[in-house]
């Protein structure tokens, strides 16, 4: 509801309260919030920052300590078993043992121990070979090729860190291992673990109280877990398994878990006070070990400035609001009390019958203005109302012209036999005229307002596309043959036209397009083609079965003629030489006639007369034509067959004739219900359109139409041409 709708009938003093007191209310609440909102989020932002950074530091700490209690726990074990090799050294050189005896009992010794769950403890000698080795078939094995083999070797004692990847595991995994060298044996003593498991080698003690002692607001906190809901470090809850136990809100954990690294605020009941309060928590993952490192607290702790802030604000709004009010009324009545004065007047004057309608003016300020701008309003009111008069009468007869004029189109309109359909701006149709809900069964109840997509198949949305922007370009669209889908989705046949209208401004209104069904035209055009192909067919047929026979006899006969002329005068000799060659050349004209007027029928299918074509092409004008089929198509469909060749056919030619090409790849296969032809070329290019268009491409449209199938020809100029031709696969039978 509008607030200002509410005090429209107020007097002009109570108005100025409103609207100034709303104003005054509206900047101050906004200003407020606006300095509340970036006091908070400056607040916000030094808080994460802090939690960030105490998280970073303590997860510093935790990875540098837990680096450090490895390392220790790695290196005690080194120098243990150190010891033990020394102690068994120190035995075989006082003679109390062999030095075969003391070796095996140091391999026993070391062999038998485990560092964590997979850790153990291997022999390698000076130069990277295996001597003892938990799993036996290792032992023996140079290993030096490997990178942290030959920094063993150059270090001889020290902690290092590498990868490695066992036959099982799909990608390297990081290890760490310390080395103590037993010199007099030439042995390198190996304790190594997967980083995996120092987990279960740390001590939780060498850092527990330095994150203990991190305070956040008066309750704030820091803890770690585990990824499986063990609390590893905390105040109170350490030991405990917060997913498991029964008691715990622990969904936000279990976000925690998930998302490894950010924020979380959540809602939690506090136990000392039992309200729910607001709690921000920042935490980052150590991936070596699967622990989470969190720092938490309240956030009304953190707020409790904001509260300050905000009733500061309040109490300066009301105090701010009790002194407006006053200075409102002092203000509003020098204005009222002249316009009050005013008012009388011309109550005055409007009773008198405006017998004396001039105001006297008393002052020059906005009501004297007032003043004056009556009278003048008032002279002039007489002269305008007449020319309204005028105007009225003469409108209303244009408006009668008018809606003759239109009764009259639209009576041509429907009279008409072709179909016309009128759009909008905006693509919706405005009006359908009879003819068009007879061809194509749609009904101005489900047509007018609404958009005609379903009108227009989508193979024929590019070429409709352009006649759009052709008839918004405020030209007209030449007669263009397409197709349209009838509501009970037939495919008819149609050619088109249309225009742009104008508005009385001379700017486009809409679109007027007319539809003319050619169906029955296409039907004979197409059963005249199919005699003609027919007729040449039999012409074909009857030139390379009897014409050609007959031919071959007469040759057969020359022969017979030439041996008996022999001994004869020479000139016989040569005269059936030359009846004979004329034969040949005769026989083969004769072929080349038929195949030219029956090509597909001698060479048994498309692809054998394609794979002829290309032959052809590639002896007659030494260039390089290949066939590509990669399937086995049958094509039933005789005239079909014959159009798609010489689609083909044309394309060939088009390309060496006009894009100059020396190499062409026809392509020919069957995907997703539709047959595919494709005619590919290296040439110059060119840039197909409907004004440039030559004889062959119109050729190629028509025939491409007269089966059913959809041509596109893409070069755009560019060096090259593709010829795609989609013809759906039920049309083959």
């Amino acid at each position: 509801m509008n607030p200002f709708h509410l005090v429209k009938n107020f007097r002009i003093r109570y108005k100025l309260l409103f609207i100034y007191s709303f104003t005054f209310l509206f900047i101050m609440s906004l200003s407020s919030l606006i300095i509340y909102s970036i006091v908070k989020q400056n607040v916000e932002k030094n808080i994460e920052s802090q939690l960030q950074s105490s998280t970073s530091a303590i997860l510093n700490n935790v990875k540098t300590a837990v680096s450090v209690s490895i390392k220790n726990h790695l290196r005690a074990a080194a120098e243990n078993n150190y010891e033990i090799i020394k102690h068994l050294y120190d035995l075989q050189a006082a003679g109390k043992i062999s030095l075969k005896e003391a070796k095996a009992r140091a391999a026993d010794i070391i062999l038998c121990q485990k560092i964590g769950t997979t850790g153990y403890i291997c022999i390698l000698d000076g130069k990277g070979r295996v001597l003892k080795h938990p799993e036996k078939t290792l032992e023996g094995l140079d290993i030096s090729d490997h990178k942290f083999v030959r920094e063993m070797i150059a270090k001889k004692n020290g902690y290092i860190e590498y990868n490695w990847k066992n036959p099982d595991d799909p990608m390297p995994r990081p290890k760490a291992l310390y080395l103590s060298y037993f010199k007099p044996w030439d042995w390198m003593i190996t304790v190594s673990s997967y980083r995996k498991e120092f987990s279960k080698l740390v001590n939780i003690n060498d850092f527990k109280e330095s994150i203990l002692g991190l305070k956040f607001g008066k309750t704030g906190y820091s803890y770690v877990m585990d990824t499986k809901g063990n609390v590893i470090i905390h105040p109170e809850l350490a030991g405990v398994n917060v997913f498991s136990t029964q008691g715990f809100s622990n969904s936000f954990l279990k976000k925690m878990v998930k998302k490894k690294n950010g924020k979380i605020i959540y809602s939690q009941k506090d136990l000392k006070t039992g309200k729910i309060r607001k709690k921000l928590v920042i935490f980052n993952y150590i991936p070596e070990y699967e622990w989470i490192v969190a720092s938490s607290g309240y956030l009304d702790e953190f707020f409790s400035p904001l509260n300050t802030i905000k009733n500061f604000i309040i109490m300066v709004g009301f105090a701010s609001l009790i002194i407006f009010i006053p200075i409102t009324f002092i203000l509003s009545s020098t204005i009222t009390k002249p316009l009050r004065e005013l008012m009388n007047r011309f109550d005055q004057d409007i009773i008198g019958g405006f017998s004396n309608r001039l105001v006297k003016m008393e002052s020059r300020d906005e009501a004297g203005q007032l003043a004056f701008y009556y009278n003048s309003f008032m002279d002039k009111l007489e002269t305008h109302n007449k020319a309204l008069k005028a105007q009225i009468a003469e409108r209303k007869q244009a408006q009668e012209a008018l809606q003759e004029s239109k009764e009259k189109y639209r009576s041509v309109m429907e009279a008409t036999p072709d179909p016309i359909v009128v759009y909008d701006m905006k693509g919706n149709v405005t009006y359908i005229n009879p003819a068009f809900t007879k061809v194509f069964g749609y009904t101005p109840e489900d047509s007018i307002g609404k958009k005609m997509d379903r009108f227009v198949p989508r193979e024929h949305w590019k070429e409709t596309m352009e006649g759009i922007r052709t008839i918004l370009k405020g030209r007209v669209l030449p007669r263009t043959e397409t197709r349209r889908t009838s509501r009970d989705g037939r495919l008819i046949d149609v050619t088109t036209r249309g225009s742009v209208y104008r508005n009385k401004n001379g700017e486009p209104a809409g679109s007027v397009i007319t539809h003319r069904d050619v169906t029955q035209f296409k039907r004979l055009e197409k059963a005249i083609m199919e005699i003609g192909e027919k007729e040449r067919q039999k012409i074909g047929n009857d030139l390379h079965d009897d014409l050609c026979p007959h031919l071959i006899g007469i040759e057969g006969l020359i022969k017979v003629l030439k041996r008996k002329a022999e001994g004869q005068p020479e000139e016989a000799v040569l005269l059936s030489d030359k009846i004979t060659d004329l034969i040949k050349e005769a026989i083969q004209k004769t072929r080349r006639l038929a195949r030219g007027l029956c090509p597909v029928y001698f060479n048994h299918g498309l692809e054998s007369s394609l794979q002829d074509l290309a032959a052809k092409t590639r002896l007659m004008h030494r260039i390089e034509c290949l066939l590509e089929c990669r399937q086995k198509i049958i094509i039933k469909n005789h005239i079909v067959t014959i159009n798609l060749y010489h689609i083909a056919q044309e394309a060939v030619q088009n390309a060496i004739r006009h894009g100059k090409a020396d190499r062409i790849k026809i392509i020919m296969e069957k995907k997703d219900d539709q047959f595919l032809l494709f005619v590919k070329d290296n040439g110059t290019g060119f840039k197909p359109s409907k004004e440039t268009n030559g004889m062959g491409l119109q050729i190629m449209n028509y025939r491409a139409k007269l089966i059913g199938a959809s041509l596109v020809v893409n070069s755009d100029g560019a060096p090259g041409t593709m010829v795609n031709l989609a013809l759906p696969s039920s049309a083959l039978n």
